[in-house]
Parts: C-alpha cells; sequence; structure tokens
C-alpha cells in the first residue's frame, strides 16, 4: 500500500493543533513556534503533492479510498485535480504568514480589565481550519466533502467572536458585542446554505446511488444514469445556493463585510483567502461536474449575478471609510470575477478563474496584513486617522503600494494575468458582460489609489508621527508575498501547465467548447 500523501497533508495540521492546543498556559511562544513548524512541515507536504503532481496524467492523482459509511455507500475517497492542487499548494503556502502575522495577536492584554486571550486555542484553532480546508480540495466523495464544508464554520466562528480586531472604536462591550454579531451572521449564512445542501447531497444519493465523483460520473458515461431535467435543476440550486453563500456572491454576501471587519487581520485573510476559495472551487468540482446541463441552463442567471458583485462591491468599497472593510468589498467584487470566468464556460475564463483565486489570495493576504500592521500601529480602522505614513514608514508604505496594485491587476503582477484570462473568456462568449465586467477594473483603481493617497500621502497627521516602520518579522511575511505576485505576474506558466488541464476536463464535463472568432472575409 502506497503512502497516503494526501491524508497526511491534512492530518499533519490537525495533529499540529491538538499538540498546540495542549501546550501548557504559561507556555505561549512554545505554542506559537509549534503552531509555525506544523504549517510550515504542512507546506513541505504539499510541496510533494504539487510536485508529484502530472499535469498531462489521469484526472485524478494520488488517490485514496476506503469504506467509511458503507451502508450508506459512503466512502472516504481522495484525489486531486490540477485545480485542487494549486488551491492545496495556495492553503498551505498561506498558513505559516497568517500565523508570523497573528504572532502577538492572541495574547493576553495588559488590561486588567480585559478578558484573558487564550493563545493556544488561537493558533490551533487556525491549524485546524487549515486542515479541513486542505482536505475539502481533496475530498472526491460528496458526502465527506459536505462533512468538511460544515466542520470548516466551527473553529471559523470561534476565530471571529473569540478573537477580534483590537483596534476597535468604542467600549470593549460595544467590541464584544460587534464580534458576536459578526460571528453569528458568518454562522447561520453559512448554516442555512449548508442545511439545502444537505438535502440535495441526500437527493443526489437517491438519484443515483452513490457519493463517489467517479462512480456518478461512470453511470453517466454508460447511460446507466439519466436525471430527469427538473431534479438535476433542483440539486443544481441546492449545491449552488451554499457555495454561492461561501464564495460569497451576491445578495449574499452580507456577512464577509462583518466577519472580516471584526476578525483580526490574519483571520481576515484566512476567511477570504483561504475559506471563501472552497465555494468557488466547489462550483468547478461539483456544480459543473455532476450537473451540466443544469448548470449550462443556470448560467446566464449567474452571469448577472457575478456582474452586480463586481460593480457593486466595487462601488461599495470606493465609499468606505474602515480599511478593512474597504477590503472585503474589493474581495466581494473579485469573487464576482472568478464566478463569471467559472461559468463564462470557456476554456480561458475557468482557467483565468483558477489563477484568480491563487492570485487574489496572495494578494489579499499582502494587502491584509500591511493594513493589518497600519492598524496595529495607530490603533484605528478608520482612514480618516491617517496621513503622510510614507514619510515616517516609507517600507509600510511601499508594500502597501504594492498590495494594493496588486488588487486592481496592475499588469506585471500576478492578478493581472487571471482577471485579463476571465474578461477574454467571457467576452468570447458574452461581449456585453465582458464590456460591463471591465468597469470594476476603473472602480477598482478608484477605490484603492484613493485609499493609498488618504492614508499614506498628504501632512503627516500627529498621531502617526512617531510610527515605526514593518519590523523583521512583518518583512518577513510581506516580502515572500510581493516576491510571488512579481514572479508570478511575468510568469504564469508553471501554475498554467497544471490548471489547463483540469479545466479541458471541466469543459468536457458541460460539454462546451471555446466560441470561434468571428473574423469578417476581407473585401
Amino acid at each position: 500500500m502506497s503512502f497516503p500523501l494526501l491524508t497526511a497533508t491534512a492530518v499533519l495540521p490537525a495533529a499540529g493543533a491538538i499538540v498546540t492546543a495542549a501546550v501548557p498556559a504559561a507556555r505561549r511562544t512554545a505554542a506559537k513556534w509549534l503552531a509555525l513548524l506544523f504549517s510550515l512541515a504542512t507546506l513541505v507536504l504539499a510541496a510533494i503533492v504539487l510536485v508529484r503532481f502530472e499535469p498531462g496524467g489521469d484526472r485524478y492523482q494520488l488517490t485514496e479510498s476506503h469504506s467509511w459509511i458503507k451502508d450508506f455507500g459512503v466512502r472516504y475517497e481522495l484525489g486531486v485535480d490540477g485545480i485542487g492542487v494549486v488551491l492545496i499548494a495556495l492553503t498551505a503556502l498561506l498558513i505559516p504568514f497568517i500565523i508570523m502575522a497573528g504572532w502577538n495577536d492572541a495574547d493576553p492584554l495588559e488590561d486588567s480589565n480585559s478578558r484573558w486571550r487564550p493563545t493556544q486555542g488561537f493558533f490551533a484553532l487556525i491549524l485546524m481550519v487549515e486542515a479541513m480546508v486542505i482536505l475539502s480540495f481533496e475530498a472526491t466523495d460528496v458526502f465527506l466533502f459536505y462533512i468538511l464544508f460544515e466542520a470548516m464554520l466551527i473553529p471559523m466562528y470561534f476565530l471571529i467572536g473569540g478573537f477580534g480586531d483590537r483596534a476597535h472604536a468604542g467600549s470593549d462591550e460595544n467590541a464584544a458585542a460587534q464580534r458576536s454579531y459578526a460571528a453569528v451572521k458568518f454562522l447561520l449564512y453559512n448554516l442555512v446554505g449548508g442545511l439545502i445542501m444537505l438535502a440535495a447531497v441526500i437527493g443526489l444519493y437517491v438519484v443515483a446511488g452513490s457519493f463517489s465523483l467517479s462512480e456518478i460520473a461512470e453511470a453517466r458515461a454508460s447511460g446507466q444514469l439519466d436525471m430527469a431535467t427538473n431534479t438535476e435543476r433542483l440539486l443544481f440550486l441546492g449545491f449552488f445556493f451554499a457555495f454561492a453563500i461561501k464564495a460569497p456572491l451576491w445578495p449574499l454576501h452580507t456577512w464577509l463585510p462583518n466577519a472580516m471587519g471584526e476578525a483580526t487581520a490574519p483571520v481576515a485573510v484566512l476567511i477570504t483567502a483561504v475559506v471563501d476559495k472552497v465555494g468557488t472551487f466547489a462550483m468547478l468540482r461539483f456544480c459543473l461536474q455532476l450537473f451540466p446541463e443544469a448548470s449550462k441552463w443556470a448560467t446566464p442567471v449567474i452571469v448577472v449575478l457575478a456582474l452586480v458583485s463586481i460593480v457593486y462591491g466595487a462601488l461599495l468599497a470606493v465609499g468606505q471609510r474602515d480599511i478593512k472593510r474597504l477590503v472585503a468589498y474589493a474581495s466581494i467584487s473579485h469573487f464576482g470575477f472568478i464566478v463569471l470566468g467559472i461559468f463564462a464556460m470557456t476554456s480561458q475564463g475557468q482557467s483565468g478563474a483558477t489563477l484568480y483565486m491563487v492570485n487574489h489570495g496572495i494578494s489579499t493576504a499582502a494587502l491584509m496584513l500591511v493594513a493589518g500592521f497600519l492598524i496595529s500601529r495607530r490603533g484605528s480602522r478608520l482612514i480618516a486617522d491617517y496621513g503622510g505614513v510614507q514619510k515616517v514608514a516609507p517600507v509600510l508604505a511601499g508594500t502597501f503600494l504594492i498590495g494594493g496594485l496588486a488588487t486592481l491587476s496592475l499588469p506585471g503582477l500576478a492578478p493581472f494575468v487571471s482577471e485579463f484570462l476571465v474578461l477574454v473568456g467571457t467576452f468570447a462568449r458574452y461581449p456585453v458582460a465582458g464590456i460591463i465586467a471591465t468597469s470594476g477594473i476603473v472602480l477598482a483603481a478608484l477605490y484603492t489609489l484613493v485609499l493609498y493617497q488618504r492614508t499614506m500621502t498628504g501632512p503627516v497627521k500627529a498621531e502617526v508621527r512617531g510610527m515605526p516602520d514593518l519590523k523583521a518579522r512583518e518583512l518577513a511575511v510581506i516580502a515572500p508575498l510581493i516576491a510571488l505576485l512579481l514572479f508570478l505576474g511575468v510568469f504564469p506558466k508553471p501554475l498554467t501547465d497544471i490548471v489547463n488541464p483540469a479545466v479541458e476536463h471541466t469543459m468536457s464535463d458541460v460539454q462546451q467548447k471555446d466560441p470561434r472568432p468571428e473574423v469578417e472575409a476581407a473585401k
């Protein structure tokens, strides 16, 4: 029996969570280093998975399959395709930076009136989320995926509600109430989506007699499985609704600004750069593969929803006064681009959407973590409380600018390639939608440059005059992310080589081919 590499990649951070949580209360520093070491070891295993994956090989590789709940046909089945393997690599890459950025975020507060913050629990919860997200990218059994999809809500709930942002205007009681509201809203939205998805999962089993993606695909290919049109559409809507909440897609997005605003900056990155990717990934793996006809049927409406997300999220970002909520609304706009690329039903669009998941994760991590370092120095999230920071902390301002430019998809930085592919793929099939989506680029430039101008330029405000620049630990967090943005911006081929074969399989599932360019004959 070969070594279960995929299982090990998920079990290692889960084991790290247990070990970190068991560290005695007085050994906070030891708990931090243990969490960091386990996350780095997970990154090594993820790198091995990436190296062993053969882009031109079988659709699902490094597979594992074991009987789990035999009476209900549930199996412990794992496998990775080109889309899943790059998202596993993204998750494993970001977690060490999240841990380093949040090094002091859960330490006890100096104010004796404030409750003690359990440091060990903070880092253990981050590792547990990592384990569940990685396993969800590997799961090829629908029921197993559903369990992971729901289980990751529990540690995220405690990370949002129990370890909120310290830079909160108002009293400690008001801050705690806002955190609790954000955490409960996050949980309720996602639980409602999960319950509807559970009904669809049960319905799928009744129709297909299996939870296994491979078995369902074989039954479709052999003609043994022929879903009624209405049944397929209802099942598709059940899955898509849950994924649209997780993504999030307008109008199911309202939990995200609250959650990101009240969470610490590292946890905000965990939400939007890691956990939310499960929603868009699942659209590709489950919606399109299990319900191809229904996916095509729903495409016009989903394209409209994606366009609304792009424009609506960007417009609200322009008007924000809170730095973290601005990044949250910008992410809603970016997720609109991802969903648009998926349902453009072109190879360029779906390749761009997958790259966008990776590049958005890196760029949002860079921008939000630098914003977190900035907020921790001033103690405020309000844009109006800053000014002239580039004169007193030039390195902080410079990294903030690069993160912002990546967010607006500046050519030469990684998100540009993915956004360009999404737009090209959309224009090929839906020219009007492509034109509307392009307005999101203009709005992104507006909210990013206005944010930088108001916080970093102009006269130096008295409150920021003594602000220190980035320290060694903070530079160690930001510098690799910026290097990746630059590298993937000029040389995305390592990612496209892995992603493109998986996209071809998805296009085959929905029986779609790229539209041929219409060129008028020369007169």
